[in-house]
């Protein structure tokens, strides 16, 4: 069986497929603020992957380079550091042999046709500050979904792509919308656990500089997800299942 084989097969007790959503992930790289090894937060695509299935969808999954993914360290369930060992969804993930798979043979955004899914979902963690800020490939296909009528979520500091990302007409997507990412509070608080600046820049303050937009967070790592039109975004790792409910619903209607 092929690996996009593998993919379409995974949904929820062998009911009839209801469509496929694409997620996409930030290839590994390196973080210049704190050297470490960085690419995607698990529980970021582990939940919402989980919340697709369970409601019939096929997921497919792409990175900025495509092939293999780099899970943050701090995310792994299995981690020396304990950060996430109660996230028993990513775990569960990361015993099967085709989420192994997936995760080590990735589509690159150049051999995607958006006309091929109904959502795309962009899976936060530490590398989007760096893979996905300023990608105008990546851009580019989050705005052609969400011009399509598509739903287009973002979770994290995966929503640093909405910091740049427009639409045809010029018009950055989030004037004129509600939306949420990583907060100040959150980055303050990681910075303070680890006692290092880990991030480059942080995602609310830079968003509140954008002229008519709303950028709104609740409680620090709490779950929340804002849907203003087929935007819809997610604030941190405890909020990809939420962002995944609005996509399903959405696409329920």
């Amino acid at each position: 069986m092929s690996i996009i084989e593998k993919q379409q097969y995974v949904h929820a007790h062998g009911m009839p497929t209801k469509g496929k959503i694409l997620m996409v992930a930030s290839s590994p790289t390196t973080s210049e603020q704190t050297g470490w090894p960085i690419g995607f937060w698990a529980a970021e695509l582990t939940h919402p992957l989980h919340v697709f299935q369970e409601a019939g969808y096929e997921v497919e999954l792409a990175s900025t380079a495509g092939g293999a993914l780099q899970m943050d360290s701090y995310s792994d369930p299995t981690d020396a550091s304990g950060y996430s060992a109660n996230d028993v969804i990513s775990l569960g993930y990361m015993q099967q042999d085709w989420f192994k798979d997936l995760l080590a043979n990735t589509q690159p955004l150049n051999a995607i046709n958006p006309a091929d899914y109904a959502a795309i979902f962009l899976v936060g963690g530490q590398g989007p500050m760096y893979t996905f800020r300023d990608n105008a490939e990546l851009e580019q296909l989050f705005a052609g979904f969400y011009e399509a009528g598509k739903p287009s979520a973002a979770v994290c500091h995966s929503t640093t792509l909405l910091l740049g990302a427009k639409t045809s007409a010029g018009h950055l997507i989030v004037e004129g919308k509600t939306w949420t990412g990583f907060a100040d509070a959150e980055e303050q608080y990681a910075d303070q656990a680890v006692g290092q600046r880990i991030q480059p820049y942080w995602i609310e303050t830079e968003a509140r500089k954008i002229p008519n937009s709303n950028f709104k967070v609740a409680a620090p790592f709490s779950s929340y997800a804002i849907a203003d039109g087929h935007l819809i975004t997610g604030q941190q790792q405890n909020s990809g299942a939420a962002a995944a409910r609005l996509v399903v619903e959405q696409l329920s209607n």
